[in-house]
């Protein structure tokens, strides 16, 4: 069974489609990352599923039933542009109010298990107005799991955060599908932290979907290539395109792509009289696979 399952969906606004024709599945257990550009559709897609939009047409099932039904929609939560809470109360007033509004029972307990899920359990007076960027979204996201959701919908969790606060919001991420039985669905910018806890990908545009992979799967297909630079790249170029077939001039330094053999290279380039002053291994990753993703598609 799938988390989400969506066929066809389509939503205008004044007769301009946000979304046209949509698919997407969505695996349970999954940190499934949706990826695409500004206006893709990524949002409106939130939305629709969490029932904040009517579609025009299509089809959308949570857990194999229809996102309308009441039972399947008790199993979301969100976090869709901001928290929503009351500035000048505390955290744990805008859970109480939240776990109310639910008819949650055993509202102390509750709010207790959601904040130490999200690394604030120390944090329960402070008021909301006092919380920096990192610690808004983590309140959010507390919200979002009171009643414990099986699906959980968020919408840019890690715009904005330092780098310390994207690492507790992956930490966060990783222990609500390992330990909370809870998929997760997240849109981002921000590729490189993305790339770090995401198992499947889907990369919507212009309310399409273009393409729908997993981690293990993008993994495999990504090529490795040793990345070079040298006192003279020129020259360094014509030296190894006479060995290897596919070298290439990227950001001002040199790529040999399908290769992983450094010490081959660096001997190479050595023994012609070049200074290396960088050498590594490495692999195509999320960014890159996206840009080169769009850039095809842009030239057809």
């Amino acid at each position: 069974m799938n988390a989400i399952e969506i066929k066809n969906l389509s939503k205008s606004f004044r007769g301009l489609y946000a979304l046209d024709g949509l698919n997407m599945t969505v695996p349970v257990g999954a940190i499934y990352g949706f990826i695409g550009e500004n206006g893709s559709g990524k949002s409106t897609t939130e939305k629709l599923i969490c029932g904040h939009l009517v579609p025009d047409k299509g089809e959308i099932k949570l857990f194999g039933k229809d996102y309308t039904d009441a039972g399947v929609r008790a199993k979301i939560g969100a976090l869709i542009e901001n928290a929503g809470c009351f500035p000048n109360s505390s955290i744990y007033a805008n859970l109480k109010m939240q776990a109310l509004n639910l008819g949650l029972k055993n509202i102390d307990e509750e709010i207790g298990r959601v904040l130490k899920i999200v690394r604030m359990e120390d944090n329960a007076k402070l008021l909301f107005k006092k919380c920096s960027l990192g610690m808004k979204q983590r309140v959010g996201i507390a919200m979002a799991l009171l009643g414990s959701p099986a699906l959980l919908i968020l919408d840019e969790p890690i715009n904005g955060l330092d780098t310390d606060g994207m690492r507790i919001m992956r930490e966060i991420l990783v222990d609500i599908t390992k330990n909370y039985n809870c998929t997760v669905l997240i849109s981002s910018h921000i590729l490189g932290e993305l790339e770090k806890i995401a198992t499947h990908y889907g990369i919507i545009r212009q309310g399409k979907m273009i393409q729908e992979i997993s981690a293990k799967e993008m993994e495999s297909r990504n090529r490795v290539f040793v990345e070079i630079d040298t006192n003279n790249n020129k020259k360094a170029e014509e030296i190894l395109k006479a060995k290897f077939k596919d070298v290439r001039v990227e950001n001002e330094k040199l790529r040999v792509y399908d290769e992983s053999d450094t010490e081959k290279i660096m001997e190479m380039l050595l023994s012609n009289g070049l200074k290396v002053k960088e050498i590594q291994q490495s692999k195509i990753g999320l960014e890159e696979y996206y840009i080169s993703l769009m850039s095809k598609r842009e030239a057809k």
